[in-house]
């Protein structure tokens, strides 16, 4: 059996594995494989189909994960490694240290590396972010409608106080101020439950208007 035989038969038994997700991404909202989700049943895999896999760097700083054959075939020209290859980017956590920053570029370029040489599949951390990002401007999106719409509540109801005044001021009697009162009297209840402070401003100055009588 060749190297790429294994290897199939290898992903073949992987994916009937059942796998538990143990990385959890709170902020985006989904989960993920750590690399002791899946190494351990990797390592038992190929013990059993004959594979052996080796992490490593080249001189131009790409990450290689490389799969031998552990009993190579005999017949000539007959590959016996598959390699599989990353640019590296480095981990960059401004509250770490240099060697954790390390620590942590080895570790997800394992991962990424393992979860390409088997397959292995996920939900695609990038879509989740943006689907995140679309619901958070649907959100802005929604809340600043209402604080606009309340703005325009709050400035017809400025409006509405200051005509009401403006007639009120213009009265004879008390008969007719109260008159004004009565006739605007769905409006002002309205005014009295919703937004109290312009209620009392317009409350205030009725009662100005009325000790006039």
């Amino acid at each position: 059996m060749t190297v790429y035989a294994k290897l199939t038969k290898a992903r073949g038994l992987l994916s009937e594995t059942k796998m538990k997700k143990s990385g959890k991404n709170k902020f985006a909202g989904y989960e993920y494989f750590e690399l002791g989700d899946f190494i351990p049943h990797i390592h038992k895999i190929f013990h059993e189909v004959g594979l052996c896999g080796v992490f490593s760097f080249d001189s131009e700083k790409n990450a290689i994960l490389t799969i031998y054959d552990s009993a190579p075939s005999k017949e000539p020209n007959q590959d016996n490694f598959i390699t599989f290859a990353s640019p590296v980017v480095p981990v960059n956590n401004p509250k770490g240290q240099p060697i954790q920053d390390l620590g942590s570029t080895h570790t997800y370029m394992r991962r990424y590396l393992w979860l390409m040489a088997m397959e292995i599949v996920e939900n695609d951390s990038v879509d989740s972010e943006d689907n995140k990002k679309e619901e958070k401007k649907e959100v802005k999106k929604e809340e600043k409608k209402e604080e606009n719409k309340e703005d325009t509540q709050v400035a017809n109801n400025d409006l509405f106080v200051k005509k009401i005044c403006d007639w009120a001021s213009e009265c004879e009697s008390l008969e007719s101020l109260m008159s004004i009162w009565k006739d605007n009297l769905t409006a002002i209840h309205n005014l009295k439950k919703n937004y109290p402070k312009q209620f009392e401003q317009l409350q205030s100055r009725f009662a100005e208007y009325k000790a006039k009588f």
